[in-house]
This record gives structure tokens, C-alpha cells and sequence, in this order.
């Protein structure tokens, strides 16, 4: 039994590691998913990773993408995006992305994930200070 503790060890340690970086692909996919829904007009498509409570406040697909064009251009036609951190606040997941429009103004903003029966939800989005490019 002794010669098997180190790989039970580095499992333990391990599975973590992978949880966290498994949840933050699906995270990232579902943001992705929602750029790309986004660029192809296809509001149905973005709606689905909008959370019940975003649903609920907007009631609407249409509703819903007049708000993101009016209050997130860069989100509604990004030039560019790029996923930065993963990480929890308060029990909250939030993912950093930088999104670049179309002038080249680039924007950092904080997703709000949370996971439901049917996977994960953007729970709203917020402005963040842009990264410092010195560091």
C-alpha cells in the first residue's frame, strides 16, 4: 500500500487543478459562444447564456441585445477578445475579458458566471480598470 501514497498524493492535489481549469474552459466557451452569437446576428443564440435572473430583467432576446448594443458596443461587435483570469469574489466567479472594438479601444470586463441545472450563465457584466501594460 505505501508504494501507491505518492500517486494517491498527487492525485489529490491534481483534481483540483484540473476541476478549475475543466470549469474555466466551459466558462470561457460559454462567453465565446456568446461573442460569436453576437457577431452572426443571432440574438436566440446569445439569450440562451443570458442567467434566469438576466432573462428575468430584460424579458426579451430583443430586449436584451438592445441593451448589450447600447450598453456594451464592444461586446455586441468585438474586433477582439481575450480571456484573462478566473477567479472568485464573495463566492462569485468572475472572468476577466479584454475586448478590443472595432476603433481599437480596448475594454476590461468582469463576467459574472453561475452554474444552473442547464451549465453555466453569464449573470451580468461590468467594467473593470483595463490591465496595467507595464506589468
Amino acid at each position: 500500500m505505501d508504494r501507491f501514497s505518492p500517486f494517491a498524493a498527487a492525485l489529490i492535489v491534481c483534481l483540483p487543478v484540473a476541476a478549475a481549469a475543466q470549469e474555466q474552459a466551459e466558462i470561457e466557451g460559454v462567453i465565446a459562444d456568446q461573442f460569436g452569437a453576437f457577431a452572426a446576428g443571432d440574438v436566440p443564440r446569445a439569450w440562451t447564456h443570458a442567467s434566469p435572473m438576466i432573462q428575468g430583467l430584460f424579458g426579451s432576446p430583443e430586449n436584451f441585445a438592445r441593451m448589450v448594443r447600447e450598453g456594451y458596443p464592444m461586446v455586441w461587435a468585438p474586433k477582439r477578445y481575450d480571456f484573462l483570469d478566473l477567479r472568485e469574489e464573495s463566492g462569485r466567479l468572475k472572468q476577466r475579458v479584454i475586448v478590443r472594438d472595432g476603433a481599437g479601444a480596448e475594454f476590461a470586463l468582469d463576467y459574472d458566471m453561475i452554474r444552473t441545472q442547464s451549465g453555466w450563465k453569464i449573470n451580468g457584466v461590468t467594467f473593470a480598470p483595463a490591465p496595467d501594460p507595464a506589468v
